[in-house]
């Protein structure tokens, strides 16, 4: 055997310290991302959305960093941030924070659209306040939605019922805003 077929092997140690130099940096580059999160969300009154936004620019954070971000929403009740936090928790389960206490926060302090989207968003969503909510508001068309939905699914079930539906994920912009 030539010297020469030897060497044109890749050298699995040499390949499994770059994978692992990659990671290095992946992880150096998300606590990184993360510390200036964290920072941002115990500084800033209602940077919640900020801190979400950097956390998906960074593709991921610390545990730290979501319960920061979950103290930010709770201490200035946005209700924005609650909402947007709380979809990110439907497709991370194991994250420390309490997605009831965001889904109240949107009840409590949201518009009737972003209450109307949580019916859509959530598994199974607080109907019974939902409604209640939408009710004192005396916001007639979004009762008309509520009942429509109602109608079409009775049971209320949310992102269970919208599987294999058009839409599934409603975004939080009114598409009516210019």
């Amino acid at each position: 055997m030539s010297q020469d077929t030897v060497n044109t092997q890749p050298d699995a140690t040499a390949q499994d310290d770059q994978e692992d130099a990659l990671l290095a940096a992946r992880r150096a580059r998300m606590q990184s991302a993360s510390e200036a999160i964290i920072e941002l969300a115990e500084n800033e009154p209602y940077s919640a959305l900020k801190c979400i936004h950097k956390l998906s620019v960074a593709g991921g954070a610390t545990e730290k960093t979501y319960s920061a971000i979950h103290t930010r929403i709770v201490t200035d009740q946005d209700a924005a941030g609650a909402y947007h936090l709380t979809l990110i928790a439907q497709s991370a389960l194991d994250l420390p924070i309490d997605i009831r206490q965001l889904v109240d926060i949107v009840i409590a302090e949201g518009d009737n659209h972003q209450r109307l989207s949580l019916l859509k968003n959530l598994p199974v969503p607080p109907v019974a306040e939902i409604q209640q909510a939408i009710t004192y508001t005396g916001d007639k068309e979004a009762a008309r939605i509520l009942e429509d939905y109602l109608k079409d699914n009775p049971e209320g079930l949310g992102s269970a019922y919208m599987n294999g539906k058009e839409e599934q994920i409603v975004p939080l912009s009114n598409p009516n805003v210019q």
